[in-house]
């Protein structure tokens, strides 16, 4: 195995290891921080100026605990954070020069802990580490999709893609805040957000229709650009679908224009079927019904 071999080697295993397995021993790599708040400044050192909410979604850790670790690493002088110019009522967060520094030390740490490791192997073994690492990062690397009802927690990233949203299609009749928040709250309204590694990436909406007893509507379908042709609009449908049999209703109706053909494809694809108009939508041209009971 060459120097450059051995260097891949050393890149492949910290960043797996450090990320993704850590080494628990009270105490991060004896430094005196916890794993999570580890993974925390790694996070901000790599994304810098993203919110804490995001980065509870990416690392999957509870609200209050993600509090309490910001918290406690901005009152260490190792995080702080400043009001987005775009939405004062979220903050964007950022390591201090302090924490740069820390995360310059675990990082250290955790390649001195992999050459050590690494020192213990033959020829043979580090050759078969080197291409074991390359099938891990292969696996790891195909992104993280889960979909989620959203919540009152979730109404920046709601608000975001629905902004989005209007704009692409280039929709008249928009929600505001307290639309999106009845449908984050509302017990008879529900909305969807599918997350790409933690990123918000598409979403679905779900209201009740007045006017067709039994019956609700979908609404507000979007799958960001970046994130399409991952399947992500099939399985917000299928939630909105399985939540709307549970509820009772008996069939979704949506409306769409002519326009959106690839919206049309997948439509008639799920079993939706055209109907009569059902509401006074300006901008929809085709409706249609999916009958699910």
């Amino acid at each position: 195995m060459d120097m450059q071999q051995q260097a891949d080697v050393v890149r492949q295993f910290n960043r797996y290891y450090t990320v993704h397995l850590g080494l628990l021993r009270g105490r991060y790599l004896d430094t005196d921080y916890s794993l999570s708040e580890g993974r925390i400044m790694y996070e901000l050192s790599m994304n810098p100026g993203c919110t804490a909410n995001h980065l509870r979604t990416k690392l999957d850790l509870d609200a209050g605990y993600m509090s309490r670790l910001v918290r406690s690493l901005g009152e260490r002088g190792l995080v702080h954070g400043e009001r987005s110019p775009q939405d004062k009522r979220a903050t964007l967060l950022s390591l201090t020069d302090a924490g740069q520094t820390v995360i310059a030390d675990i990082n250290h740490r955790a390649s001195a802990e992999t050459v050590r490791m690494l020192g213990q192997l033959g020829e043979t073994q580090r050759a078969e580490l080197l291409d074991a690492m390359r099938k891990v990062q292969h696996i790891l690397s195909t992104p993280a999709t889960r979909v989620v009802r959203a919540t009152a927690d979730q109404l920046d990233d709601a608000r975001h893609l629905l902004h989005e949203y209007f704009d692409v299609i280039n929709v008249v009749l928009r929600d505001d805040d307290d639309a999106i928040r009845a449908f984050l709250n509302d017990a008879s309204s529900a909305m969807w957000i599918a997350y790409v590694d933690g990123e918000a990436a598409a979403c679905v909406a779900m209201r009740p229709l007045q006017e067709v007893a039994g019956a609700t509507e979908c609404k507000r379908l979007y799958v960001a650009d970046r994130f399409r042709r991952r399947g992500l609009a099939e399985a917000l449908m299928q939630a909105l679908e399985s939540h709307a049999a549970q509820a009772g209703y008996d069939a979704v109706y949506l409306d769409t224009k002519d326009d959106l053909r690839a919206a049309i494809r997948l439509y008639e694809q799920l079993g939706y079927e055209r109907c009569a108009r059902y509401n006074d939508n300006p901008q929809a041209t085709i409706f249609m019904r999916k009958r699910i009971k």
